[in-house]
């Protein structure tokens, strides 16, 4: 049985656009500077905790779009309204309202640690290992795991 291909759809309105309908990357590196300039004025002017917590999105047409972490900050954003947008107008931006949309922050990446040193257990560990394997490159890289650990252990040492 075939399926049938999927139709797609050219939509006129919101989502992605094509590469041809952005225009230059110049023109896109403008508005985007244009955009964090005006993040950073209209944020100043808010209370710190509430700072941290929204982030301006976008000026569509004559509505500031803000996005906040959470419903609460969101509640507490829109009582900021009339001095967001005076603070807008103060600067030459063309706006009449607010718009704020909820959408939690992305979560921080952290980078493992990669200096932790072995402990001695594990280096007797890997050196007991090491003796019991056969493949002779697989065992130089056991001993070579467990000569780290002892590095670390003399260089701990070496510092008190």
């Amino acid at each position: 049985m075939q399926h049938a291909a999927p139709v797609l759809s050219r939509r006129t309105g919101n989502g992605p656009k094509s590469l041809a309908e952005c225009g230059s990357f110049a023109t896109l590196a403008k508005r985007a500077g244009a955009l964090e300039a005006l993040d950073r004025a209209l944020r100043q002017t808010l209370p710190s905790p509430l700072r941290e917590q929204v982030r301006f999105a976008d000026l569509r047409n004559d509505r500031l779009v803000f996005l906040a972490s959470s419903p609460a900050w969101a509640s507490r954003l829109r009582l900021m309204q009339t001095q967001i947008l005076a603070t807008a107008r103060a600067i030459g931006t063309c706006a009449s309202s607010v718009t704020v949309k909820v959408a939690p922050q992305p979560p921080v990446t952290t980078e493992p640690d990669r200096s932790k040193p072995l402990s001695p257990a594990a280096a007797t560990h890997l050196r007991a290992a090491a003796a019991s394997i056969s493949d002779p490159e697989l065992r130089v890289l056991f001993l070579e795991l467990a000569s780290l650990a002892e590095t670390a252990d003399s260089g701990a040492d070496g510092a008190t």
